[in-house]
């Protein structure tokens, strides 16, 4: 007991503490993004390519009074409306004059204007929207050069002995950008424990990427050449890109999209090597192509002649590691075609995929039996939908190889002016499968997946706003960890209410979901006989309240979790306190976060402001204090540096981590070290 009172009054005194440090601080886009709780509704490894994307949307803002529907179309966060009513508004106005105006956007909340507000630019009347010259392009165009280095004060089982490398993580980026119309960057990455210039790593680093993205060039819409992403429709075959979770579905209204992106992300294993162009054939429809070959990394089958898994972790620290590294490759061609006239459009998608060696799934355990399997495949689809002021249908259909037909079709309806209601139904056989598709899945891919999933928002006033989902989905063909056909059940509730300087945030979710047994769930896999399932119940609950004028800007939040399985019920909860302070070239955040938890099942999470284009969302499991200082100095009009120290200690366990990531101890400390020169 008194270790409890110790640990709560030292979290109390951190929080105290925060207090002080926060001073002059306006909220980031990271901040305002979290209260909308779309960080919690995805995998991590979605959110660090998305992060990515919108740290750089961030950096190079668009200008608001020259941006088309296309570009509005690359925040996730806007809905179909939404981008209508910013470009109606800005045409009736003629022209956007302060970010402050997005409020007068009818469909606009203010949290979403304001998040808005970061990703945007304002240029003076007199500017022209044109090409740039090659003369123009060098003398008006902006660079920006990123050094980013973790150097962890604690040695982990494969430092010692079974890592390649050396344990720091370091990365460099470097972007170039002119007036919206050109982009082109280099990135190269090497995460802890890949070697540096030495064995497969002769060159350097482990990974490298790099880009051409041209804009609005006469009738060519857009091109990328180099590393590329794409997304068609509401990608049911095509979408390496920004993925759809069920708040930020909520959030857009399952709006549909048809873009190029550059790769300009450290993620590996989800991008194109090629080109893809997009060029305007009149003036309700384009034409998109696309090629793309590279290298993958795989597990091959014993005899080295198929590919039994495809991997995206990008890691390449062992020799088992180092083997698979781009030991496949994999060839993709395709089109789309897409019109669009009085809200109403239409689109048409296709191609074909191929590899070097067949895919050969292991199928001896029963969820794996439908995975796809072969040298070579083919999908198609056709997306459509209709945009009103009121009303908007989205949807499409898709087919492959495989014989099978997927579909999705939403449907929103702004009942009043502070009332939008969302349905969205899915339907994935198990049969059906499509390399490159993310869509809204809650079994994670587009297979083996019906449901039906209703939200709604509603701002009962300016200072109140609502949203809540519930979502039912079946899956007909054995999961993991499912032997027997299984249901889910999904539901939230969300509501903010801000009042002047003061926000409060109140959040609670309650996911159930049949699993096999315990006592039966190894078995199961092993033999694929049929057993019997019990439900899951995982709840979690938030209450936050933030603060923030010209002098002090603070959040402290409460979360608990509770999961029931098999009998056994697990609990967790955490207590966190956020500061900040902004001065003339010294800013200062400070985190301190107390959590106590059963186990894994009830595990916390925590955002927690990082260096740029790095996500920092961790989770805490058992009894523990997590603190975060960060610091960023702009010494200049050109350069930056910012420092950032996490330390985690945990009071239930004397080792951290498992296998080779393991680590003798009760604590860990990692240094972020960041420094940037933009010209």
């Amino acid at each position: 007991m008194p270790w409890v009172t110790l640990r709560l009054g030292l979290t109390l005194g951190l929080a105290c503490l925060c207090l002080v440090l926060s001073a002059q601080n306006d909220d980031t886009w990271e901040e305002l993004f979290d209260q909308t709780g779309q960080l919690e509704d995805t995998e991590t490894e979605e959110w660090e390519q998305t992060y990515e994307d919108l740290s750089e949307l961030a950096a190079d803002k668009m200008d608001i009074n020259r941006c088309t529907r296309e570009d509005l179309g690359r925040l996730p966060f806007l809905s179909s409306q939404q981008i209508m009513d910013i470009m109606e508004y800005r045409d009736k106005a003629r022209r956007i004059e302060t970010p402050v105006e997005l409020r007068l956007v009818p469909s606009l909340d203010k949290v979403t204007a304001d998040l808005l507000s970061h990703f945007i630019t304002i240029t003076p009347d007199s500017t022209r929207d044109r090409f740039p010259t090659w003369a123009e392009m060098l003398s008006r165009g902006r660079h920006e050069l990123v050094g980013t280095l973790r150097v962890p004060f604690y040695r982990r089982k494969g430092d010692r002995n079974g890592y390649l490398g050396y344990p720091y993580k370091h990365w460099l980026r470097y972007s170039f950008s002119s007036s919206g119309h050109v982009k082109a960057g280099l990135i190269a990455s090497q995460d802890a424990g890949e070697p540096f210039f030495t064995g497969r790593n002769a060159t350097g680093y482990d990974f490298y990427s790099a880009y051409l993205l041209i804009n609005r060039w006469g009738r060519l819409k857009t091109l990328a050449i180099g590393r590329y992403r794409l997304r068609f429709g509401m990608g049911l075959i095509l979408n390496n890109s920004f993925g759809m979770g069920k708040l930020n579905t909520l959030a857009s209204l399952g709006r549909s999209a048809t873009h190029i992106y550059a790769h300009s992300s450290r993620m590996e294993g989800n991008y194109l090597q090629g080109a893809a162009a997009t060029v305007r054939i009149t003036r309700q429809l384009d034409l998109t192509a696309f090629a793309s070959w590279r290298k993958i990394d795989a597990t091959l089958a014993a005899d080295s002649t198929a590919i039994a898994t495809i991997l995206k972790t990008g890691y390449h620290r062992t020799e088992s590691e180092m083997r698979r590294r781009r030991n496949a490759s994999t060839t993709l061609w395709g089109g789309n075609l897409y019109w669009m006239s009085n809200g109403w459009h239409i689109g048409l998608t296709a191609y074909a995929t191929s590899f070097d060696k067949p895919l050969r799934p292991n199928t001896n355990q029963t969820y794996r039996r439908w995975y796809a399997s072969g040298r070579q495949f083919w999908n198609a689809s056709i997306d459509y939908g209709y945009v009103s002021d009121k009303l908007n249908l989205s949807g499409e259909t898709a087919t492959g190889d495989c014989g099978q037909v997927a579909t999705i079709n939403s449907v929103s309806y702004q009942l009043w002016s502070n009332v939008a209601l969302l349905a969205l139904q899915r339907y994935y056989p198990y049969q059906y499968h499509a390399l490159y598709s993310s869509s809204f899945a809650e079994g994670g891919s587009v297979q083996d997946e019906s449901g039906l999933f209703v939200g709604a928002n509603w701002e009962p006033s300016r200072r109140l706003s609502i949203k809540a989902y519930t979502d039912m989905a079946y899956f007909a063909w054995p999961k993991y960890q499912a032997s027997a056909p299984s249901h889910s059940w999904d539901n939230f509730a969300q509501a903010t209410y801000t009042a002047g300087h003061w926000s409060w945030i109140a959040r609670y979710r309650i996911k159930m979901r049949e699993k096999d047994l315990p006592s039966t769930t190894a078995q199961s896999e092993d033999t694929g006989n049929q057993k019997a399932l019990s439900m899951k119940t995982e709840q979690r609950g938030r209450m936050a309240v933030l603060y923030g004028d010209e002098a002090y800007d603070l959040r402290l939040q409460a979360d608990v979790t509770h999961c029931h399985f098999a009998e056994k019920n697990s609990f967790g909860w955490m207590l966190t306190a956020c500061g900040a302070t902004q001065g003339h070239w010294l800013s200062l955040a400070a985190t301190a976060a107390y959590f106590h938890t059963d186990d894994y099942d009830s595990r916390v999470y925590a955002y927690e402001r990082s260096v740029r284009y790095t996500f920092s969302f961790p989770s805490f499991s058992g009894e523990g204090l997590r603190l975060a200082l960060q610091a960023r100095a702009n010494l200049s009009a050109h350069w930056t540096v910012i420092a950032k120290v996490g330390h985690t200690r945990y009071f239930d366990r004397s080792t951290i981590g498992t296998g080779l990531q393991q680590i003798d101890g009760r604590q860990m400390t990692d240094l972020d070290l960041q420094m940037r020169l933009k010209l």
